[in-house]
This record gives structure tokens, sequence and C-alpha cells, in this order.
């Protein structure tokens, strides 16, 4: 008991000394802010040390987010081990409750968890300690120079330089912040609270210059067709022109009809419907002109987006497709891109075309009665805020509809692309109703959508009869009086319907711009998002291609996979094989075989230490020259739906140059080369996507006859044969036998047995290099994980 309330004590009071310790981080926005709003500087920092945040947060920040997280649960930790402690306590001071309903058992069970709670306190306030180690290593702001002149500036304290002046015009060059810490509780009260309203009224003022760049940045997709794009404005013009004039001819005729000369009358009709008809022949042509030119500029604006987009997504990291889904990427590319192309392209027409009949509708009417026209047009006003602000509500509306359409999209790829394992498993009906599921959530939002634009839609068109109407009662009134002719008014009231007809257009016009913007930010999302791992079109170092024929080194390797920071995957790693040679690399599933693999391709960068290649660190390599000199065989290979030749041929720099010759050679040494010409096609055989038309050992031996025809200098086999029958395996494994020759090969073994030639085994547990050597050595080790391994894998083979 004694021991346990210690323990408590400890505990406790570790928790209180390290709940005391605070930081937040001032971004230079922020930093720019508080120097233009607080006049008394010197107050605000005096109860603070002040350091410069250098390079990447990253680091920091998930240390930080870490250790507050625990300080937040550590009241629900700590309460609970008490409660262990004093239920351990009672069946020590009463053994009979210990042997009651699996008292033994249970009592097991909590001292268990109180080990694991205690352990796991400990472990991860080391969070907030390397915060805090993070946080003396960074330079100190010893002082600073109050507001002068609307300028600050700050006098650094280096660790490896001389005091140093630093300005605040120059502070976003060198820092991307201020890290502020406190060792009293409630001494950052005040930057906190700062930081709550200026974020808030920062937020606010940027929702204005959004928009505003939203709309510049969507409009300027069409500068590339600013030419075509002038030629069907001024079609637009000719066209609008013919339909505006109709009215006025109209009225004409009308007041024609009306006087008592027939010979007169017929004339002037003949005359009036000739010219009409070169007019309404001229407005077909320019009407024909300008829908052609606007389609076609509107389809070139949607390719090119596309091919941007499909760039940026090509050049993403890793870590970026592990966290976001193939049926999003997709939906992207397919309905956003063709959403926002229409939306500055045949929706700019539509609201150009209804913004030139408006002015000269209202034009019109002006000239024709100026009274009139301030009594129709009285709407008007009331009639354009709603469309503003309805058009915003369509924008956010509009995003949340392509959100769910891009999850039932991913819904139906990953289903559709997983047949063979849905159908095995008899889940067809299951799928279903989750695919059901999903486009029943689209269909939901489609009615809201369908809701709003039904009020929009609704409410313009009322205010669009409301002016007919009210331009009929007053246009009678003024009839009566002889102040206007009945052609007169006939034409007004056409004109008044077409400005109705052009408001509600304008009004649509706003809207689908609003829906474009909401499916461009999507696009925008991916376009401006830079990838963590940066792609280098060339080296930054002076090698050559020799290097790769040496030895490649994972010096010192820390690891977690960005979707999974809480499950580290190496630490402190160390691990070098020889150029030349064939080291196989073993372990338990989930050690972090495959990991090696993708850190030597830089698939992943390490979060500690580096991967080097003749003592040259592959992030100083150009991405494409370190790849193609690199080939890999993975467990499961991935074909493309396109011809067995073509498949064999992809991996070299230049498919176009390879000579077929050179393919069936390729296709020779692995084995492959018999049973591709027993299809019809022979080399020219479709595969199928993903290779469905072909067996595993076949897509297998594709994948190595592209691997061998690529020829690298180093070859990474990704459990080539675990998959395989045994008749598949033994011409696999004889394949890979004949090309390992001359070259440094890293094997991921999952079956053991195909590893005794290896040079080198490496055996990874927790994390890092357990045992190392040769297979006749490991396997003499009586107490060594290779040989549980071997053994293990032994009593399976012999079982089944």
């Amino acid at each position: 008991m004694q021991s346990i309330q210690q323990n408590q004590i400890q505990l406790y009071d570790e928790y209180n000394r390290l709940s005391s310790f605070e930081l937040c981080i001032l971004s230079q926005e922020l930093v720019q802010d508080l120097i233009s709003k607080t006049s008394d500087l010197d107050s605000f920092f005096r109860p603070l040390i002040i350091t410069l945040l250098y390079g990447d947060q990253n680091s920091y920040l998930v240390r930080k987010n870490k250790a507050e997280e625990i300080l937040r649960n550590f009241d629900n930790i700590f309460l609970k081990l008490r409660t262990i402690g004093r239920i351990l306590h009672q069946r020590k001071i009463n053994p009979n409750l210990s042997q009651q309903n699996g008292g033994n058992q249970k009592l097991e069970i909590y001292q268990a968890e109180k080990e694991n709670l205690i352990s796991q306190i400990r472990t991860k306030n080391t969070y907030i300690k390397e915060a805090i180690d993070h946080f003396k290593a960074l330079d100190k702001i010893m002082m600073y120079a109050l507001k002068k002149l609307n300028h600050i500036s700050f006098v650094i304290k280096s660790s490896n330089k001389k005091n140093l002046n630093i300005f605040l015009k120059n502070f976003q060059t060198i820092s991307n912040g201020l890290l502020i810490k406190s060792n009293r509780k409630n001494n950052l009260s005040l930057v906190t609270t700062f930081i709550r309203t200026a974020k808030s009224s920062i937020k606010n003022e940027n929702i204005k210059k959004i928009k505003k760049t939203e709309i510049r940045r969507l409009l300027s997709l069409a500068k590339p067709e600013r030419n075509k794009l002038a030629l069907a404005v001024l079609l637009l013009v000719v066209s609008s022109g013919v339909t505006m004039a109709v009215p006025f001819f109209i009225g004409k005729l009308i007041d024609f009809i009306q006087t008592g000369d027939k010979e007169e009358m017929k004339n002037n009709l003949k005359k009036m419907t000739l010219i009409m008809a070169v007019i309404f022949v001229v407005g077909a042509f320019a009407n024909f002109g300008r829908v052609y030119v606007i389609r076609a500029s509107g389809q070139r604006i949607v390719t090119r987006l596309r091919q941007n987009l499909f760039q940026s997504i090509m050049y993403q990291d890793m870590a970026f497709f592990d966290k976001t889904k193939t049926g999003e990427l997709v939906n992207r590319l397919s309905t956003d891109s063709e959403v926002v192309g229409l939306s500055i392209s045949q929706n700019l027409s539509d609201g150009l075309r209804s913004a030139i009949q408006a002015s000269a509708g209202i034009g019109m009417m002006l000239y024709m009665s100026p009274q009139l026209s301030a009594y129709g047009l009285a709407i008007v006003p009331a009639v354009t805020v709603f469309a503003i602000i309805f058009g915003r509500y369509i924008k956010k509306l509009s995003k949340k509809v392509q959100d769910v359409l891009a999850s039932a999209t991913d819904v139906a790829e990953e289903k559709l692309s997983n047949i063979r394992t849905v159908r095995g498993f008899a889940k067809e009906d299951k799928e279903i109703d989750s695919y059901t599921k999903s486009i029943h959530d689209v269909l939901n939002m489609k009615y809201k959508e369908a809701f709003a634009n039904g009020i929009f839609f609704g409410t313009t068109g009322l205010s669009g009869n409301l002016i007919i109407l009210s331009v009929l009662y007053y246009g009678g009134v003024c009839i009566t009086e002889q102040a206007l002719t009945v052609g007169d008014l006939s034409a007004f009231m056409i004109y008044s319907a077409w400005v109705g007809i052009s408001m509600t257009g304008l009004s649509s016009f706003y809207t689908e711009l609003m829906r474009g913007i909401g499916a461009s930010t999507r696009i925008w999302e991916i376009i401006d998002r830079k990838p963590a791992i940066p792609i280098l079109t060339k080296n930054r170092i002076n090698i050559t291609n020799e290097i790769f024929k040496k030895d490649i080194k994972f010096e010192n390797i820390s690891f977690t996979y960005p979707t999974r920071k809480d499950q580290p995957i190496f630490n402190n790693l160390d691990l070098v094989i020889p150029g030349g040679k064939v080291c196989a690399v073993v372990g338990q599933s989930g050690s972090g075989k495959s990991t090696l693999a993708s850190l030597l391709l830089r698939l992943y960068d390490p979060d500690k230490g580096s991967v080097k290649i003749d003592n040259n660190d592959i992030r100083l390599m150009s991405q494409n020259w370190l790849r193609n000199h690199i080939g890999t065989v993975p467990q499961e290979p991935a074909l493309f739906s396109m011809s067995i030749k073509d498949n064999i041929a992809y991996g070299v720099s230049n498919p176009e140059s390879i000579a077929l010759e050179q393919i069936y050679q390729a296709a020779e040494k692995a084995n492959a080369f018999s049973f591709i010409q027993q299809f019809p096609d022979k080399f020219d055989t479709l595969v199928g996507e993903r290779g469905l038309n072909l067996s595993g050992g076949q897509k297998q031996r594709i994948a190595l006859a592209r691997a061998i025809l690529k020829n690298p200098e180093i070859l990474l086999l990704d459990e080539a044969t675990s998959a395989l029958d045994s008749a598949s395996e033994f011409l696999v494994q004889e394949a890979l036998e004949r090309i390992m020759v001359d070259r440094t090969v890293i094997v991921i073994a999952h079956r053991l047995s195909t590893i005794k030639n290896a040079d080198l085994i490496a055996v990874i547990d927790q994390g890092h290099i357990a045992e190392l050597g040769s297979y006749e050595n490991l396997i003499k080790s009586d107490s060594g994980l290779f040989k549980e391994l071997v053994s293990r894998q032994t009593i399976e083979t012999n079982s089944n």
C-alpha cells in the first residue's frame, strides 16, 4: 500500500509540475497584427520568454499537441489509477475477496492495467520534456525595442551566433513566428486572448479577400482563350442586338397597322418585314458562332484544368495518397473540372448575354418612357440583393454536394475494383446497400439544392412577372391619357419581359458562378498543395551511376507513417547492405520490412536519420534518377490495362526506343515467354484492368520481365513469391536467381526457405535490427528470433 501511495504522489507531483508549463505560437500574421494594435508591448511581453520559431513547425507541434493531449487526459488517467490502487489494496488486506468469482485472475488484470497506466504516463510525459528541450535549443529573444515609427526590432542571442538585431520588416524572411513560453499558469492569458480575437478579425478580413481572389482566379483560367472569347463576345453583342431590336420593330408594325391608309400600311409592312428578315439571318449566324466558340473554348479550359490537376496529383507525396481516397480524386478530375469549365465558359457567355440584354432593354425602356421605366424597375434593386445573398448559400451547398458525390464515387470505385473479393465472400447485396446509402446521401443533398433553386427561380420569376404587371397597368393608364401609343406600349411590354428574363438569367449566372467557385475550391486544394517531398529535377551533388554498385546505408533511421503517427515503425535503425550482395530482410508481419524499400525509393523520408548510397544522401538526388536505377518486383504486381508488351516496357525511361527482341529476351529470362506465346495475340494481348485476365504467377513473371528489361543496379524483391503456388513459385524463383547476379539485391522475405543463399540476413524486431548474419550463423542461435521464425514457419508448413 505504501509503495502505491508513494507512486501516486510522485506521479501527481510530476503532473502539477508539467501542467504549469505553457506554450503558444504567434504566427507572422499575428505578430504583425499584435504590433499594430498593442500600445504597451512592454507589459505584454514582460512576464514571458520568447524565441524565434525557425523552419518546419511540425516536429515541434507534434510533441506539443501530444503533450497537451496528455495534460487534458491526465486527470482521468490518474483517477482510474487511484481506483485500481484502492481495489488492489482492498484485496491485499482482505484475501477472501481474491478467492471469490475469479478474484485472482481479476487481481492480475488490475495489476497489469495499473502498470500499463503508469508506463503510459511516464512514456508520454517525454513528449512534454522533448518540447521543453526543443524550446531550449532555439535562439532566445533577450530584448526588444518598443514601437518607433510603426516598426519594432528584436535583439537575438543566438546559440551559434553573436547578438543579432532584426527589424520587423525582415522578420518574415528569417522566422515562421514567435514561440512563447511561460513557467507560471495564466501568464499567457493576454497572448491567448489576443490570438482568439485577432484570428477572428483576421478571418473576417480574409473572407472578402478570398471571395475576390477566388473569382479572379477562376476567371484567370479563361486567359489563354481571351482572343477567342473576345470574338464570342463580339458575336454575342450582335446576336443580343438583334434580339433587342425585335420589340422596337414590332411596336412600329403595330402602329403602322393602325394607320388609315392601307396602301401605305402595306408598303411599310413589306419594308419592315424585309429589314427584320435580314436582321434575323445575321442574328442566327452570330448566335451560331457564339455558341460554337464558347463551347469549344470551354472544353479547352476543362482539358487544361484536368491536365494541371492530374499533374499536381502525380507529383504528390505518398502520404497524400495514404490520406486521400481514389474516388475523391477521380471525382475532382471529372465532375469538379466540368463544373468549373462550364461556369467560366457557357455560364459566362449566358451571363454576359443577360447583362447586355438587360442593359439594352432598360435603355430602350428609358428612351420610350422614363416615367413608366421607373415605375416598372422599382423592384430590381431588391431582386439583385436577394440574388447575391442566395448565391452565396448556393455556393456552400454546391461544395457539400460535390463532397458527398465524391464519397459515393469512392465507394463505387473501391467496390468495383475489388469485385472478385466481393463475389468471393458473397457480399453483393451488402455492397449494393452500402452504395445505395451513399447515393441517398447525394440525393438528400440534391433535394436541398433543388429546393434552394426552386426558391431562387420562383422568387426571381415572380419579380419579373410583377414588373410586367406593373408596366401593363401604368402603361394602360398612359394610353388612356394619350401619353403613349399602343405600339410603344407593346414594345415596352416586350422589353419589360426581356429585362425580367435577363435579370433571372443574371441571377442564374451568379449562382452558377458560385457553384463553380465551390467546385474550384476543391481543385485548388490539390493544385496548390506542395508535396512534403519536393520533386528534384536534377542531382544536387556530383555523382555517377557507379555509386549504385556501392554500399547502401540506413543510418539511425526513425520513422512513422504520416497517417499513423502514434505507431513508430523504426527507432534508431542502422543497417549496411554491401554493394553487389544479396541481403534478405525478415521479420514478423508489420515489423517494417517493406518500409525499408519505400525509404530507399524515397517514397517517404525518415523522421530522423538518412538513407545513403555510397555515403551520398538520397535526398540530394533527383527522384527520377534514383528510381531509374532501382528495379522493383512487389508481392502484388501492378499491371496496367494495356498489352503485355507495353507492360514489360513500362519500367524503362524511354519505352519507344526498346526493340521487340529485347522484350522477348526479358520475357524469356523471366520464364514468361512460353505462356505469353500461347495467347492468340501473344505479346499484344491486353491484360485487363490491373491484370485481371492473368493468373497470379503470370502477373508476377511479367513484373519480373519488366525489372529485367530495366536492368537496374539495385533490385528490390518485396515478397515476390509469397502469394504464388508451388509451380509458379519455382518458375519465378528460378528466374530471380538468374537475374540476382552482379547487382545489389534486397529481398523482403516471407518464405524463409527461399533465402538460404543470401549473403546477409537482417532480422527486424521492434523498430531496429535485432540480428544480422548469414543463414548458417543465425540458424545456430538457439535463442535467436530468426530461428524462432524459421521453426514457426516450418510447423505451419507441416500442419498444412
